[in-house]
């Protein structure tokens, strides 16, 4: 019997530290919420398609954006980068009417290379992430726009893809459902098997936990963040050039609401701005909650203004019960075992 007691007890511990949990307990009481306000314009094929078109593409960023954060760094680049790799492909394939796979390739190289020079700014110089990425953010958004008015005189190009691209990157399926929910799937796994399979993930968690240690351990840290920035470049970009294809033209000023929504969306997720704390699942199930109550707003009675408020109160809950899920983890587990052994 005291074995089983130790069991059970070890198996709540172990669930209520699981990053994932406070996550999942916000998304069903949003989507509960919102079922019942929403009613069945909410739960409809359309209505659905809403958010789950928001997610996806808010996914594909906020997942690297996470392991980002689960290491220890921060990327707002992210925000610069989407309309940088839109305007590229845009320019080279739609105003200079470049092979569309061309101008895909360029955006995708565009991503990857802001994402080295931040990581190799933030290695060399040792400055916080936030810092050197909020300059970046700047820098990338002032060449965008000026090199857009030297080379187009405007500020918007219209692109038209060739129906492969079409197919693969803006589509719609049914009318509704954007191609995009296929590959944020394909980054889940990806990222998942990343952090959970490969030793990759294991030094992830060990340089957000004491990056000083890990360094002490012979983990490769330097070389893992620029590679982590780089594929957090290359996620923005792959939106960003996927947006350009979808609607058929591209604006300097888009994505700049995804420097802060794919930060919120991770925290929902229950990662932890320090670091050394985080899941695939968690990032994906809080990129649902905030996509949910982002669009959900709209299919209820409420004023659409509300949605900044909701949101708002929405991660300040999830960064409290993150906390508390994991407080409780820490002392539950030892104090039931200590019963169970007497």
């Amino acid at each position: 019997m005291p074995e089983a007691s130790s069991t059970s007890s070890f198996s709540l511990g172990a669930l209520l530290r699981r990053p994932e949990t406070g996550s999942f307990i916000g998304l069903v009481a949003v989507f509960v919420f919102f079922s019942i306000f929403g009613g069945e314009n909410f739960m409809s094929a359309g209505g659905s398609a809403s958010w789950l078109n928001v997610a996806s593409e808010l996914g594909i960023i906020a997942l690297p954006v996470g392991l980002l954060m689960i290491a220890g760094q921060l990327d707002l680049s992210v925000g610069s980068v989407l309309p940088a790799s839109s305007m590229t492909v845009a320019i080279i394939s739609g105003h200079y009417h470049a092979p569309i796979m061309l101008g895909i390739l360029a955006a995708l190289g565009l991503g990857l290379f802001v994402g080295f020079v931040n990581g190799v700014l933030v290695v060399r110089t040792k400055l916080p992430s936030f810092v050197v990425t909020l300059a970046t953010l700047f820098a990338i958004a002032g060449l965008t726009l000026g090199l857009s008015v030297v080379l187009t005189g405007s500020t918007s190009v219209a692109l038209k893809g060739g129906p492969v691209a079409k197919a693969l990157l803006g589509e719609y399926i049914d009318g509704k459902f954007q191609v995009s929910l296929f590959w944020w799937a394909a980054v889940i796994i990806v990222v998942g098997f990343i952090l959970n399979f490969t030793r990759y993930g294991n030094w992830i968690l060990a340089m957000g936990g004491d990056a000083v240690s890990a360094r002490n351990a012979g983990i490769p840290t330097d070389r893992l963040t620029v590679a982590l920035f780089m594929s957090s470049g290359l996620c923005a970009a792959f939106v960003g050039m996927s947006q350009a294809i979808l609607y058929n033209s591209a604006q300097v000023a888009a994505g700049q609401s995804f420097i802060f929504n794919s930060i919120i969306a991770v925290v929902i997720g229950g990662v932890l701005l320090t670091g050394g704390y985080g899941s695939v699942v968690g990032i994906m199930l809080g990129t649902l909650t905030f996509s949910i109550v982002n669009q959900g707003i709209f299919y209820t009675g409420f004023d659409a203004n509300w949605a900044s408020l909701i949101i708002g109160v929405l991660l300040l809950l999830a960064v409290v019960m993150n906390n508390t899920f994991r407080n409780m983890a820490l002392t539950y587990a030892p104090r039931a075992q200590g019963k169970a052994r007497s």
